[in-house]
């Protein structure tokens, strides 16, 4: 049985208007050595939800317990210092007038002289800089500073570090890498470890599982796949990139969607009393198939390094246009005004009731 490092219950928080909540009655159990990341648009409430984990903020409602202990509630409190945490900021606020052995031994304040000195060691060793410790942050590359961070919010051994937004300041080619280091470096370390993030690419490349947010509530608590493959909330699917969605009705054995396009395939609870659905349609799983009864007229397309993006409109069973976005490879022949068939592929495709299709 898994061992919960934080639990956030019944979590509220506003500012200056108690009718406007940032954070909404919002619940959290996180595992020991989990990864896990916030993911939403800048304003949902991510990087408060931190900040009252930190204690650098205090919730009006709720209670927020850390190994089993309140930390914070109404009638509770423990300040940041006190609670065992770890913080890696979006800056780094690496100290720069210390170099990396300094800015690490900051961090171990508390600890006896001997065991300090052994602990340094250990983690330059860990993040990989040992022949940089005489090295002062302006010395260093975007992600050396970002691993000095880390390396001092491990050193003291915390229950839990928090990171927020830490590729934001990378460029891409070093984003890409530093995902996949400090996701070993955690995971070597069986460090529990929440994130902060509005890039879908930061939070699935790097998590064990996701907590999509919007207006400070949760959307969707999942496996960065199944976030991905099966969004809960229209919003959900919006933001991991959605761009098709089709009203439908469920068939009574549950078998079938019925859409104005078609028929789908599903698995659907019969005994689900909502049988009206949003099938929501990736566009890089839908497929160019001349021998297709579904035919449309490319409108448009617009060449983005990765791949090609076209608009295709079909006429649906009622005579009413609908416009799909096909992100795809082929580019041969495909002008725009020319008549095209088009294929669904299975894994491409979700549903969800219709009544969480409020993006």
């Amino acid at each position: 049985m898994d061992f919960s490092v934080i639990s956030l219950e019944h979590v509220s928080k506003y500012f200056d208007n108690p009718n406007k909540l940032v954070i909404d009655n919002f619940n959290l159990v996180v595992n020991r050595g989990e990864i896990i990341t916030l993911l939403g648009p800048s304003g949902c409430g991510k990087t408060t939800l931190l900040r009252l984990i930190a204690g650098f903020e205090r919730q009006e409602k709720g209670t927020i317990k850390i190994n089993e202990i309140i930390v914070s509630s109404n009638d509770r409190w423990i300040p940041p210092e006190k609670r065992g945490i770890g913080m890696v900021f979006q800056d780094y606020a690496l100290f720069p007038h210390l170099n990396v052995r300094e800015n690490i031994v900051f961090a171990l304040s508390k600890w006896d002289k001997n065991l300090k000195e052994s602990r340094v060691e250990e983690v330059l060793k860990l993040v990989g800089l040992s022949e940089y410790e005489s090295r002062f942050p302006f010395e260093l590359s975007g992600g050396q500073q970002q691993r000095v961070a880390l390396a001092r919010a491990l050193a003291p051994k915390p229950n839990l570090i928090l990171l927020d937004e830490p590729f934001s300041n990378l460029d891409t080619e070093m984003r890409v890498m530093m995902r996949k280091e400090i996701r070993e470096i955690i995971k070597k370390t069986k460090t529990t470890a929440i994130f902060v993030s509005h890039d879908q690419k930061d939070a699935m490349s790097i998590s064990d599982r996701i907590v999509v947010m919007n207006k400070g509530k949760t959307e969707q608590i999942d496996h960065p796949i199944n976030v991905y493959k099966k969004p809960a909330t229209k919003f959900v699917a919006t933001f991991t990139g959605v761009k098709n969605f089709i009203e439908g009705i469920v068939s009574n054995d549950g078998k079938l969607i019925h859409t104005n396009i078609g028929s789908f395939s599903c698995n659907y609870d019969i005994n689900n009393p909502t049988r009206k659905v949003l099938v929501s349609i990736r566009s890089e799983g839908i497929i160019f198939d001349e021998d297709s009864l579904i035919r449309g007229i490319i409108k448009y397309i617009q060449f983005l390094g990765e791949y090609i993006e076209y608009l295709v409109e079909i006429i649906d069973e009622k005579g009413n246009p609908i416009t799909l976005t096909v992100h795809s490879l082929t580019d041969i022949d495909m002008n725009i005004g020319k008549e095209i068939g088009i294929k669904f592929l299975k894994s491409s495709y979700s549903y969800f009731p219709k009544e969480l299709g409020i993006a």
